[in-house]
């Protein structure tokens, strides 16, 4: 599987001078495998990404959303295949016991909010449910699980070939808890991280932030790393910055990641940018 991250800031996307290196757009991950196309979230990275796979003339393609905050879905009329009648456009996403999946994606989609409703797109939409448990794209084995984050949310696990690879971008696992002392089973999300060879893990706020931020559903860089040891990752990748985060505090903030990861056994966690490609 090939990796590429087309935006990671959250809550709000932040263009500018001070944020040119890390990136501004809200939450989108490309995955390759051959020919299959999956897409994690459609905040506004999956604006650029959709130029491209309508240039390579890509019909199918999977959305999975972990939830429907705006800064994950903002992106999705904006998003080039929806337009094209031939496109197929599988979207997954978090299940509600109120409205059905497609019901809460054209609250966004329609008038006043935007000027088309989303009956009126001409690709062809086809909603999920994700289940909680595993299933299989092309060859690409997902399983979804819930996750501490208000509203309904859920994280994603992918395996392909041997390699496995954890997505859970917005993520409070210590609201209420001690992680360092909490046994695993009581963690959330960690059943969808456990040992994989990449964690793509929230790590919006400083330690000093946090205090402030406590049920807002997000982590600090210190519970970014110590959830990802807990898991026992081989690779950390911090993501979903704050939009007040320039390059130069992102910048100390990779820091201290590796001085907590403190020569952990593998390679010490990296921030995530726009561009950042990586191969499973």
């Amino acid at each position: 599987m090939r990796i590429r991250i087309w935006g990671c800031r959250g809550s709000l996307a932040a263009p500018g001078r001070e944020t040119v290196r890390y990136g501004g757009n809200t939450s989108c991950v490309e995955i390759r495998k051959g020919e299959t196309v999956l897409v994690l979230d459609a905040g506004t990275g999956i604006r650029p990404l959709g130029h491209e796979l309508e240039d390579n003339g890509t019909r199918v393609i999977h959305l999975l959303l972990t939830h429907l905050h705006l800064d994950h879905v903002e992106g999705l009329g904006f998003f080039r295949p929806v337009w094209h009648p031939e496109t197929e456009l599988h979207v997954w996403g978090p299940p509600s016991p109120v409205r059905r999946l497609e019901e809460r994606i054209a609250r966004y989609l329609s008038p006043p909010l935007f000027p088309v409703h989303l009956s009126d797109i001409p690709a062809r939409l086809v909603f999920h449910d994700a289940p909680e448990g595993e299933w299989e794209i092309d060859g690409i084995r997902v399983r979804s699980g819930p996750v501490s984050h208000p509203g309904p949310t859920i994280g994603y696990r992918l395996s392909a070939n041997g390699g496995t690879f954890a997505y859970i971008p917005d993520h409070e696992p210590v609201l209420g808890a001690d992680l360092a002392d909490l046994p695993v089973d009581w963690i959330s999300g960690h059943d969808l991280a456990d040992g994989a060879n990449i964690l793509f893990h929230d790590g919006q706020y400083t330690e000093e932030e946090y205090p402030l931020k406590i049920g807002w559903g997000h982590s600090s860089v210190a519970h970014a790393v110590t959830f990802a040891r807990r898991a026992e990752v081989d690779r950390l990748i911090v993501f979903h910055h704050d939009p007040l985060h320039t390059d130069e505090q992102l910048d100390g903030l990779g820091r201290r990641a590796a001085e907590l990861w403190n020569g952990n056994g593998s390679e010490p966690p990296a921030l995530a940018y726009e561009g950042m490609e990586l191969e499973l």
